[in-house]
């Protein structure tokens, strides 16, 4: 069963509560999804160690219900 993108946003901004959160379904398929979370929790975080809190904050999603998600991260300029 896919994920919504709502339910993405939603799980990730249960994390990151300041965060700016754009979600877009690439295929349409609900399956493979891009994000670009903008979040302050990032400050001084490499890009890896932002992308595994992004996935931690998906608690275990990931490959399963959500097959694919293209990241992009960062702290608030």
């Amino acid at each position: 069963m896919a994920m919504s993108a709502a339910d993405i946003e939603s799980m990730i901004k249960d994390a990151f509560p300041d965060a700016q959160v754009t979600i877009e379904d690439l295929r349409g398929d609900g399956d493979h999804y891009a994000a670009t979370v903008v979040a302050s929790a990032f400050k001084g975080k490499s890009r890896v160690q932002q992308h595994q809190m992004v996935y931690a904050a998906l608690k275990g999603k990931m490959g399963g219900q959500l097959h694919a998600l293209a990241l992009q991260t960062s702290a608030p300029a």
